[in-house]
């Protein structure tokens, strides 16, 4: 039985020897690259070949290593291995524009020969891509920056809002009523003035939608079906406007699916209601023993993330929006490049986007109050994580004309969220660069110099982790707080963390664990009786109980066993 990768070889074998025969020189490079390569040279000819590709209407080009440039023979190469290039992926992808990178990898073998194809895409329309900044071309085989004349055709490539196009033969009466109820009440809410109320209670339907922009000359355009359209008529618009959400076992089997249609302006709730956001605890200070109880994800971040893919994705190619939950993180993706390039800028204060997609729809979802500014919703939701101490979320450009994001339903480090709790001071970007560190991410060198000027990372790259004197501080602060005579619920605290830990204790167990936490001026006799005395008082409040009637035993256990992660 042939397997899987012997088909794909099979296949790949006759579309290289093609590329050899009848090659277009600025669309297919070939290089020998027996075992190393520079990745700013590969960078330069991902630049160039997606631009000429685009300049030529076709979606593709090829850079190919393992073949001499020229005589055309099959050399092998050695260059990386298979997870060496899927790494090569995101490298690219961090340095170009949009966050593009190669539409596939692929490992070929003639005979005994390795050959390595990368397929790169066109550039996006209206935007050549650059690499570090700078755009590249090809003058014949040669690696050129882009003419001027090149990048003013690739700029004024012709780009529309399909968001803004007019339904022919379409009316209002293709619209949920429900659904424009919403809209009137929510854009009141938005803009919370009695004159503007009045104003638009005074308006009938049609008159609303006009002065949003959405219906034009009584024809409705494509943001109206997506916000407010009846789903009895969604076959109007041109490509299947949907929603899909799937839940996946610790199989990573789907259990469960549903998919959603428009109105887009209430699919938001109902994709949530669907979402199993399960109770969550928590320690993000190692000086208190009370957990912090709240849900894996945050109602408004989900909300926020849906939303934007909302405002955003390309519908023209007929894509669905994606909601994949399983058992500790969430997974939301949709058609189309991602715009801003790089999530670094986007967390920077004043980041302006450099276009949006779908113009129209995305200035009704704000006067709407579905998406609080095209601009700012990633940093809100970034935020929304610092604020619980959990990971920053993970965007994944790997897939060409796709964006993904990653949200955590968990800690993965502890050291992280104990910074993040006791360096209140940090910016964003500061956060964001300790994610990675946390997540064993590479860091670029500025990006640790930062870090290391803050004190928050030790050691030297690529293993960096979190700074033990945060560690220290806090041990400090204990320390000092230890010489204090503490008030009876630290006493308590301890003495529940000891039973969580060891099942069960005795008083004289309890007496060896907060002797030298009490103030020094208690003789021996006295402490005794403060721990007899905190014991009683859990046991009335029924946080504690015996572990068995015989009152001499003097062993306790909790009454409920604590869950804290």
């Amino acid at each position: 039985m042939v397997d899987h990768k012997q088909n794909m070889n099979n296949e790949l074998l006759p579309l290289l020897h093609g590329l050899i025969r009848d090659w277009e020189h600025e669309v297919v490079e070939f290089k020998q690259a027996t075992n190393s390569y520079s990745q700013h040279d590969i960078g330069k000819y991902f630049s160039a070949i997606s631009n000429e590709a685009s300049l030529r209407g076709i979606q593709y080009g090829w850079l190919i290593f393992g073949v001499n440039n020229k005589t055309r023979e099959i050399v092998s190469t050695d260059y990386r291995d298979t997870q060496g290039l899927e790494t090569l992926k995101h490298e690219i992808a961090n340095n170009s524009t949009g966050g593009i990178t190669f539409i596939d990898i692929f490992e070929v073998y003639d005979g005994n020969e390795r050959v390595v194809m990368f397929k790169i895409p066109a550039a996006v329309t209206a935007m050549p891509t650059a690499w570090k900044g700078h755009w590249y071309g090809r003058d014949g085989e040669s690696l050129v920056a882009l003419s001027q004349e090149e990048l003013e055709r690739l700029r004024g490539q012709a780009q529309y809002d399909w968001s803004a196009q007019i339904i022919d033969g379409s009316s209002i009466g293709y619209l949920d009523k429900d659904a424009i109820r919403i809209a009137r009440e929510n854009y009141k809410d938005k803009h919370n003035r009695k004159h503007i109320s009045e104003e638009i209670d005074h308006m009938g339907d049609e008159d609303f939608l006009t002065k949003l922009k959405l219906v034009v000359n009584g024809k409705l355009t494509n943001a109206a079906m997506v916000l407010l359209g009846n789903p009895d008529h969604d076959n109007i618009i041109r490509t299947p406007v949907r929603i899909m959400w799937r839940l996946f076992g610790s199989d990573t089997m789907v259990k469960d699916y549903m998919e959603f249609c428009v109105p887009f302006i209430t699919v938001v709730d109902q994709v949530y209601s669907k979402i199993r956001n399960l109770t969550y605890r928590y320690l993000p200070d190692r000086t208190t023993l009370f957990p912090t109880v709240t849900t894996q994800y945050s109602e408004d971040l989900l909300k926020e993330l849906l939303n934007n893919c909302i405002a955003h994705q390309t519908y023209n190619t007929g894509g669905r929006i994606y909601f994949d939950e399983f058992e500790d993180m969430a997974v939301i993706s949709n058609p189309g490049s991602f715009i801003p390039g790089n999530v670094r800028d986007v967390l920077k204060p004043g980041y302006t986007a450099p276009y949006y997609r779908n113009q129209l729809l995305a200035e009704a979802m704000m006067m709407l109050d579905m998406i609080d500014t095209v601009q700012m919703g990633i940093r809100k939701i970034y935020n929304i994580q610092r604020s619980r101490y959990f990971p920053m979320p993970d965007y994944d450009f790997s897939t060409p004309k796709k964006v993904a994001v990653k949200v955590y339903g968990k800690l993965l480090d502890k050291s992280y969220t104990r910074l993040l709790f006791d360096r209140g001071d940090l910016d964003l970007d500061a956060v964001y660069l300790l994610d990675r560190v946390q997540k064993k991410l590479p860091l670029e060198k500025e990006q640790y110099k930062l870090l290391k000027q803050l004190g928050v990372i030790e050691g030297k790259a690529p293993n960096v982790y979190i700074s033990l004197d945060v560690a220290e501080i806090i041990d400090k602060r204990a320390e000092y707080t230890k010489n204090k005579a503490m008030d009876d619920q630290y006493y308590k605290d301890l003495i529940l963390n000891y039973l969580q830990q060891f099942g069960s204790g005795t008083k004289d167990d309890f007496l060896k664990l907060l002797s030298d936490k009490f103030s020094d001026v208690l003789d021996d006799k006295q402490k005794e009786n403060k721990v007899r005395s905190l014991l009683r008082a859990l046991h009335r409040s029924e946080a504690i109980e015996r572990t068995t009637e015989n009152r001499r035993s003097g062993a306790w256990r909790l009454t409920q066993p604590s869950d804290i992660i």
